[in-house]
Parts: C-alpha cells; sequence; structure tokens
C-alpha cells in the first residue's frame, strides 16, 4: 500500500462498544485467508507502554457479501499470524 498520501486509519468498536481508532500497518495471505495489521492511533494522554497499544491484527471475512473485519479464532491463529507479520515488519527495517 502506497503511504503517498499518508496512513490510512479505521475506526473499530470492540466488544464493550468501545471504539478504538486504528492505523493500517501492513496485510498478508495465510492459509487462504486475508490479515491485516494495524496500531492503535496514539492519542493525548495515552500511555505508550500499555500493553494494549501493540499490534493489532484483524482477518478480513466475507459476510453477506461485503468484506468485514474479525477477531482471529484462537491462540495457534494468533501466534502464527503474529509471528509472519514480525518477519515482515523487521524485514522492512534491515533493508
Amino acid at each position: 500500500m502506497s503511504e503517498e498520501f499518508g496512513p490510512t486509519f479505521i475506526t473499530v468498536t470492540d466488544e464493550d462498544g468501545k471504539e478504538l481508532v486504528l492505523e493500517f500497518v501492513d496485510a498478508l495471505e495465510y492459509n487462504g485467508t486475508l490479515y491485516q495489521a494495524f496500531f492503535p492511533a496514539e492519542t493525548e494522554g495515552e500511555d505508550e507502554d500499555d500493553p494494549d497499544n501493540g499490534l493489532v491484527i484483524l482477518k478480513v471475512i466475507q459476510e453477506n457479501g461485503e468484506e468485514m473485519l474479525s477477531t482471529l479464532d484462537s491462540d495457534e491463529e494468533v501466534n502464527a499470524v503474529y509471528d509472519l507479520f514480525m518477519e515482515d515488519l523487521f524485514q522492512d527495517e534491515e533493508e
């Protein structure tokens, strides 16, 4: 994705009804499913060392013909996809 026009932000609502603004980082396909990685957008007064401010990974699913973002189903899926994103992110830094 080109950053020519700046970062891409989305707003999602968590299971508690709280809105979160996320900044798109990267996307990849794993086992036939598209995953997208985001970082929470920084807001004033937010503690950047808060563990909830880490990488957020969501998968793209089809529901009623529309693409929607969903949480991952298992710890195994989270760990596998997280490792792939980390490989990609650190590989980009080394180049």
